[in-house]
């Protein structure tokens, strides 16, 4: 019997700029009793076209089986499974650390070494924003978490097609 291996997987969905195709989405993984991981949301170069990113924890039979119902909705263009190694994944978050103790010159050195950028400092706190893959985001937070994170705020992940493999956005097709 084959072990189960729960993975991640991100779909990227271009679908029809318009009021409740997101909630049709989102409605179908809800009422399958699919876990969203993260949800990423936003207008392409068409503004009548927005890309939906998906980021599911599962094995392959069922990303697929998801991937095959996504498809099936009305206002979906295309699906694509993006992975590490045909895609590009990256997500923003910003994050407030404490710096009662001392630590801002230890939270500056470390924010230089992840090339997050400082967007804010008082007395007590220091506020980045950093960019990366989920593995860069979360090796900068198990480094920071000690300093005494104020508040996190993180956008989900977004993803594209690496080289020439991309979703296109025009001529439209049903799948």
């Amino acid at each position: 019997m084959e072990d189960f291996k729960e993975m991640r997987f991100t779909l990227s969905l271009l679908v029809k700029n318009h009021s409740g195709v997101l909630q049709r989405v989102v409605g179908l993984f809800s009422r399958r009793g699919y876990n969203i991981d993260s949800l990423s949301v936003g207008r392409t170069n068409d503004n009548d076209v927005s890309r939906i990113t998906i980021v599911i924890l599962g094995d392959t039979s069922i990303v697929k089986q998801i991937k095959n119902q996504v498809e099936k909705l009305v206002d979906v263009y295309r699906v694509s499974i993006i992975t590490d190694e045909n895609g590009i994944q990256s997500e923003l978050i910003l994050i407030k650390l404490s710096t009662k103790d001392g630590d801002r010159s230890n939270v500056i050195e470390l924010s230089e070494l992840f090339k997050a950028k400082v967007v804010d400092v008082t007395l007590e706190t220091i506020t980045l924003q950093l960019t990366g893959s989920n593995q860069k985001i979360q090796s900068f937070l198990d480094l920071a978490t000690p300093y005494g994170i104020v508040e996190l705020t993180r956008t989900g992940i977004t993803a594209i097609g690496r080289g020439a493999t991309a979703l296109k956005d025009a001529p439209y097709e049903m799948l």
